[in-house]
């Protein structure tokens, strides 16, 4: 027995080889994200709980981007200047996230877990001049890349509206400020000064495209979008169902591309003057879309971060859905 007990006790203490660990996998489709964007260390992606992913092969691994902070608050978007390293993230309780590595890495600049309103957007305006919009017309300014902010004075009447996106066009002078019942604010002086526009749809809008010669898509809730070719003028687009769009692309060949709910994407050929729906599989609300000059890329939503390329939207042609539409992901009521 006590040579038995001897040999017992020598096999349960003798070294043993370990089995290496299964490769760990963020699961991507699980999670809620609502910017993704190229820079030019990865593809970066921005969501619930304030996760910040990134990919350095196109989407085939993800990987957690290093926080200073982790305050779990839902992101809202994600910028880059044009040099591809510097960037911004905002989010709720009037969130802020810089990075210069491209999106590796992100250091808190500020935060307001009791008085600080969901930030919706930022950009880069000029320099080292950055301007963040959000809810209840709050707008904040930095003039030294994000790293310190200060409040920002908007036109009368924008006090009490949900601003939902600040959009550049390419010259960098003309940008447009977007928002609830019908708000489009317009500079044309690299964001110097703002004007608001007469309004001309009286919903919320989501977003903005720039299109050539000066030309602008604004679209959002239930289908409404509106194009201005440069004249001032806002001509309603043709899309034939009631769908809500919340991020959108243009194509180098001038194809427009929208997303929204119920996994719908828009298309035009025609300069955003009339649209052709097609659903993707599932009923996800799609909130950003980022592609490549071959068309392939990846979608964001509520279901998670989606690979997407032309043949799959091309066979996925349906009835558009009816109903209302939904607000943005983030929005207060």
């Amino acid at each position: 027995m006590s040579a038995l007990m001897a040999i017992a006790a020598v096999q349960a203490f003798s070294p043993r080889h370990t089995p290496a660990l299964a490769a760990t996998r963020l699961a991507v489709e699980k999670i809620h994200f609502n910017t993704l964007v190229q820079s030019k260390a990865a593809l970066v992606a921005g969501g619930e709980l304030g996760k910040l992913l990134y990919s350095k092969d196109q989407g085939k691994d993800w990987q957690s981007a290093a926080l200073s902070q982790d305050r779990q608050a839902l992101i809202t978007q994600v910028v880059f200047a044009s040099d591809g390293l510097r960037g911004l993230a905002v989010g709720h309780e009037g969130w802020i996230l810089r990075t210069t590595d491209g999106g590796l890495s992100w250091t808190e600049v500020a935060f307001d877990e009791k008085n600080g309103e969901p930030l919706m957007s930022v950009a880069n305006l000029q320099g080292q001049r950055w301007l963040a919009v959000g809810a209840f017309g709050r707008a904040l300014q930095s003039q030294d890349d994000g790293q310190t902010w200060t409040p920002y004075t908007l036109p009368e009447g924008v006090e009490d509206k949900h601003m939902n996106r600040i959009v550049g066009a390419a010259d960098g002078k003309d940008w447009l400020i977007v928002g609830e019942r019908g708000l489009v604010l317009r500079s044309q002086d690299q964001g110097e000064t703002w004007k608001q526009l007469p309004e001309f749809y009286n919903g919320s809008f989501y977003n903005a495209l720039p299109l050539p010669n000066d030309g602008w898509l604004v679209y959002g809730m239930r289908g409404n979008a509106f194009v201005s070719r440069g004249d001032g003028q806002w001509q309603r687009a043709e899309i034939p169902a009631p769908v809500s769009f919340f991020g959108g692309t243009v194509l180098p060949d001038g194809k427009i591309m929208l997303v929204g709910q119920g996994s719908m994407v828009a298309t035009s050929q025609d300069g955003g003057a009339h649209f052709t729906l097609s659903r993707l599989p599932g009923r996800a609300t799609l909130m950003d879309i980022a592609l490549n000059g071959q068309g392939l890329g990846w979608l964001a939503s509520d279901a998670g971060l989606t690979p997407y390329s032309p043949a799959a939207d091309a066979a996925s042609a349906a009835a558009a859905p009816q109903g209302a539409a939904s607000g943005p992901a983030g929005a207060k009521p």
